[in-house]
């Protein structure tokens, strides 16, 4: 045997309410991706039990999801059909997209030959533009410069006013305060804190400069 056993998350357990924008801190490690992917169902967990409700679009790993071989337009256009959408509403939609991702001519090329910039353009204009119920996004954002990046917590903004849930993992404690409702602190593989934005931000500083050591989950934590 050249393995042993790693369990990336356990002891997790709490429900996200509609409308709510959600992030989600923690070290390198932590289990944060693991649980995004779980919540996306690209991964399925060993024990317990995950309910979504909606249409969800995922931004997980950088160009997930996108063939490299084909055009970003046909990208678009198959990301977009998996998500669940009609070939009308795919044609009603890709303007919206193609104005969004803001690519240029590129978006005529394979992918294979974009930047990771570009990448993160497509893959998150199709997720934000096809009216998701639900919107994760996995620190993805970090690649985009300080406009896209603006123009993307700006769409959040429109998400969020008609009711969207959105969950994003990032490193970035400022996007955390200004963009989130509610965070989650995760270390371990558990959850270690679940509150206000600001406070949840000062603890997980805290903890990454060593001022305080992971503690047990809340016993408040709402199981489902």
């Amino acid at each position: 045997k050249f393995y042993k056993d790693f369990r990336a998350v356990s002891e997790i357990g709490f429900q996200i309410r509609r409308g709510e924008v959600v992030g989600i801190l923690g070290r390198n490690g932590s289990g944060k991706s693991t649980l995004l992917q779980m919540i996306a169902g690209t991964l399925e967990p060993t024990s317990g039990s995950i309910t979504t409700n909606g249409r969800l679009a995922a931004l997980l790993e950088l160009g997930a999801g996108l063939g490299p071989d084909f055009s970003g337009i046909e990208n678009a256009r198959l990301s977009a059909s998996i998500l669940g959408l009609s070939e009308p509403e795919i044609e009603q939609k890709l303007p919206e997209i193609l104005a969004f991702a803001d690519i240029g001519d590129h978006i005529f090329q394979p992918v294979k030959t974009y930047s990771s910039g570009m990448y993160v353009r497509l893959a998150f204009a199709v997720a934000a533009c096809v009216d998701p119920d639900i919107l994760i996004i996995d620190e993805a954002l970090a690649v985009g410069d300080v406009k896209f990046q603006t123009k993307c917590f700006r769409r959040f903004e429109e998400l969020v006013a008609s009711g969207k849930t959105i969950i994003f993992v990032t490193h970035s404690v400022e996007q955390v305060v200004r963009h989130c409702t509610r965070a989650l602190l995760v270390d371990g593989g558990r959850l270690i804190d679940d509150g206000v934005p600001r406070e949840i931000a000062n603890r997980y500083l805290d903890m990454m400069v060593g001022a305080e050591s992971p503690s047990q989950p809340p016993n408040s934590v709402v199981q489902s």
